[in-house]
């Protein structure tokens, strides 16, 4: 539990970080470049995230491509990914076309589907996936697995990743506008930024669906023994989902609106029970594959 306590102590302080810098650091940058108050508390996050993840992989001897969850040759590990990427978009689409059967997505008024913009779409999902892949796989997948799996053991480690990884989709985006930023500001958009926790019950469906993804992406993680994987798996279904959310809206008006979460409209009871499904399917998958050669 000592490399989950660590990692879960640097995601606590790159959170105090952006309430107690983000007020001076904006201050001093808002009259000469006009940044809005939560882009620079983003990027505080961002960077206090980064600094704090290069030194706690190097104090807990997580800081080695085996660790980082990138041992596999490089045939092998992009192989993995392609293939994960290859048979992940047709599973999460094959959920979204339950959606469309079941009347709970409608398109959204106005948008024109042609050529050009399913291509812009496919471009920004593409990007957005692998961008949200790497980053995520190697903190949570990567060294946070390694050094869990290695203190506690795998189970214990698809667990408590799955744990975090559920927990990091809450975190939003608060608006605080120039004129209202004072020296509190940034306690105020930290306590903003975290209200859906707020109200448990309320996530609870959403957060169920993304744990269950997490636990999945952990499997996958521990059968193959590097990440290529679950960043295939994981960048697909982002880019199946950002279709989705360029093209169409929740239909709340739906008698099965309650199958969509009202957190964000997409994950919800419908995608838990098809994550379930979809994760006997890859434990099948990845098992016939053989045990994995680079732990």
């Amino acid at each position: 539990m000592r490399s989950f306590a660590w990692f879960l102590g640097l995601i606590l302080a790159a959170l105090g970080a952006m309430a107690a810098f983000t007020y001076p650091v904006w201050h001093a940058l808002y009259p000469h470049f006009g940044f809005p108050f939560h882009r620079v508390s983003d990027r505080i996050g961002m960077v206090a995230l980064a600094v704090g993840f290069v030194l706690a992989a190097r104090h807990l001897k997580l800081a080695d491509r085996v660790s980082l969850g990138y041992g596999a040759p490089a045939r092998v590990f992009l192989r993995d990914l392609g293939v994960g990427f290859l048979i992940g978009a047709p599973m999460m689409a094959l959920v979204i076309a339950f959606m469309v059967v079941l009347h709970l997505r409608a398109w959204k008024s106005g948008i024109s589907i042609d050529a050009a913009t399913l291509l812009r779409i496919a471009g920004v999902g593409l990007l957005r996936g692998f961008a949200v892949a790497v980053i995520e796989e190697t903190f949570l997948r990567g060294a946070m697995f390694a050094g869990i799996a290695r203190e506690s053991g795998p189970r214990l480690a698809v667990i408590l990743t799955a744990l975090i990884y559920g927990v990091t989709h809450f975190v939003g985006v608060y608006h605080i506008p120039a004129s209202q930023a004072t020296w509190s500001s940034g306690l105020t958009l930290l306590g903003g930024a975290l209200h859906a926790f707020a109200h448990p019950l309320g996530i609870a469906d959403a957060y169920l669906s993304l744990f269950a993804v997490g636990v999945v992406l952990g499997m996958v993680r521990a059968q193959t023994g590097h990440i290529g994987a679950c960043m295939g798996l994981h960048a697909s279904w982002v880019w199946v989902i950002t279709f989705v959310r360029e093209t169409s809206t929740a239909n709340r008006a739906s008698p099965l609106s309650f199958l969509l979460s009202g957190f964000d409209g997409v994950v919800g009871w419908l995608v838990l029970a098809w994550t379930i499904v979809l994760g006997f399917v890859l434990f099948r998958f990845y098992a016939r594959r053989g045990s994995p050669a680079y732990p």
